[in-house]
């Protein structure tokens, strides 16, 4: 007699079709109906058994429709059909059409097959330290049993399967923590609330964890490895083998020992490999114990993040947000062509081979950025460079141009910048403690740096602060910022409109040299022949930021510019 036994090539995948046509959640309603009754030792359902245990919400409205159910799946063979003749009791009973179905072996494949699918894509997962317990348990137990003269078979059979199983737990589970985790970190599929409250308790429990898995998971390294050093290991695995092949069936029966020692050598070199390192190799315990522990940085790295976000602390992309927000608001192209060269400093260039004839001559004929290339004068290209692609003049190399006057013409503008800025710091700087709304009116270079300033005390702060300290980012002052509780506004007027917000005790300190001093970058610019940038340009982050910090004292929209002027 020849068994044939099924491949890849005879599987037949027809039970599997319920689950791609269009009533596909009756049908699996259908089959668990069955395997329900299954549990229950429950042989042959009848059409309206089937309907009565199905869920009420869901079920259909007469038993007609689970009659043409369970005769599709009769087609697919997931259900058999047999006549119901135990209620015939008349002869046209007999001939009406009466069926009961039961499961099939393809059918009840098929559902534990989904069964199977359903729970593992479901599971979360989880560390099992009382797992590490039961190896090392099961290990001991086998040495013992080892160290007998004749081992008991059963023994060896019954120690070897739990071990293989809550190993097989202990690695399924782990994996599939671990990638739940890193979706946690990733925040896929998470709630944000939710994780807060859990995430003390998520690193507690990866903690534990790893203190289990260094201390037991070297015992069990020890053990694996005594066990395997006095040779018991091959005759305990062809024990359980034996074992495990005796009731195999008499066609089988010749490969099936040798099928099963097999397999017990394989799980056995798993567990090996899952706790010992080899050279070039390291341990799965280890790399486990390595994920695990980078996790916990990851882990407060997003609670970090995710605080910043709920107190409204200004970012990269918050900053983005709100650019976008005043593209929309603008009122015309013009301003927001301006909003665009304010925020990403996109000038024309400056050379110093533009000189005083060139610059009249653009003066007394003006040419807006807009005028089309084809309209706008030529720009005169040497025939040599169109021909050969390069330009040098035979002969001796000309005179090094003298760049004085322009290097003077620098310093002079990086001078009188410096004067300015300091100035501005003078006019700023509080002598003491005032409040915001007894500032007074602000010329336009000291209210930017007095917003740049407010910018970087909100960058430090806090929910639940009611006192932030701040430095500028060139060192040159600091504000101190206090909140007030007496729900008082206040108001700071400028040349282009009123700024206003909630009043705040503010101390701002001049911290830069008495001399008056030139700063040295702007004499280096001037040096360097680089046309020297504003001591203080305008950074729209900083009122992005003004703008977008709800928890940071300035409510969104409490802190505006009202009646604003056009665009300097």
């Amino acid at each position: 007699m020849t068994v044939q036994t099924p491949g890849h090539d005879s599987a037949d995948y027809t039970p599997f079709a319920h689950l791609t046509v269009p009533n596909a959640a009756v049908y699996r309603q259908v089959m668990r109906a069955f395997l329900a009754a299954k549990e229950r030792f429950a042989v042959h359902l009848r059409p309206e058994d089937v309907h009565a245990a199905m869920e009420p919400g869901s079920r259909p409205g007469d038993v007609e429709s689970v009659v043409k159910a369970l005769d599709s799946l009769v087609a697919w063979g997931n259900l058999r059909a047999d006549p119901d003749t135990a209620r015939v009791t008349a002869v046209e009973d007999f001939y009406r059409k009466r069926f009961i179905y039961q499961l099939t072996r393809a059918g009840e494949a098929a559902e534990a097959a989904l069964g199977t699918y359903d729970e593992v894509l479901g599971r979360r997962g989880e560390l099992q330290a009382v797992a590490l317990h039961d190896i090392v348990t099961q290990l001991r137990a086998l040495l013992v049993i080892a160290s007998e003269d004749e081992p008991d078979p059963a023994k060896a059979y019954v120690a070897l399967s739990v071990l293989t199983a809550r190993f097989t737990d202990l690695a399924d589970n782990a994996r599939a923590f671990m990638g739940s985790l890193q979706r946690t970190i990733d925040l896929h599929d998470i709630e944000v609330e939710a994780f807060l409250a859990y995430k003390d308790r998520l690193i507690q429990y990866l903690e534990r964890f790893i203190q289990d898995l260094i201390t037991l998971g070297g015992r069990i390294a020890l053990l694996i490895g005594e066990l395997e050093e006095q040779g018991r290991v091959g005759p305990m695995l062809r024990l359980a083998a034996a074992r495990e092949a005796a009731d195999a069936a008499p066609e089988d029966a010749e490969h099936a020992e040798a099928a099963a020692q097999e397999r017990w050598a394989a799980r056995w070199s798993g567990l090996a490999e899952w706790f010992v390192s080899a050279e070039g190799r390291e341990s799965q315990a280890r790399l486990l114990r390595g994920r695990a522990l980078g996790s916990i940085p990851q882990l407060l790295s997003v609670v970090r993040q995710l605080n910043e976000r709920r107190a409204g602390r200004s970012d990269r992309s918050a900053d983005f947000r709100a650019l976008a927000r005043w593209f929309a608001q603008a009122p015309d192209d013009a301003a927001r062509h301006r909003l665009w060269r304010v925020a990403f400093g996109l000038y024309s260039s400056r050379h110093l081979t533009v000189d005083a004839d060139t610059l009249a001559e653009r003066t007394a004929e003006p040419q807006p950025a807009s005028t089309p290339w084809g309209e706008a004068r030529p720009l005169r290209i040497s025939p040599q460079l169109r021909r050969t692609g390069s330009y040098e003049r035979r002969g001796k190399p000309r005179r090094v141009a003298d760049r004085g006057e322009a290097k003077r013409r620098l310093a002079e503008i990086a001078a009188r910048e410096a004067e300015q800025t300091g100035a501005a710091r003078s006019r700023l700087a509080t002598g003491g403690p005032i409040r915001l709304s007894r500032l007074g009116e602000l010329d336009p270079l000291a209210f930017e740096l007095f917003l740049r300033l407010l910018g970087d005390a909100l960058a430090t702060w806090r929910p639940g602060m009611t006192t932030t300290v701040a430095t500028s980012g060139d060192g040159s002052m600091e504000i101190r910022l206090t909140a007030l509780d007496d729900g008082s506004t206040a108001e700071v007027h400028t040349p282009d409109g009123v700024f206003s917000g909630p009043d705040h005790l503010v101390d701002i300190i001049d911290l830069a040299p008495r001399d008056g001093a030139v700063p040295p970058d702007a004499h280096a610019s001037a040096q360097a022949g680089a046309e020297p940038r504003p001591a203080l340009g305008f950074i729209p982050q900083q009122e992005a930021l003004l703008r977008t910090a709800p928890a940071l004292s300035l409510p969104s929209g409490s802190a505006n510019i009202s009646d604003t002027k056009e665009d300097r």
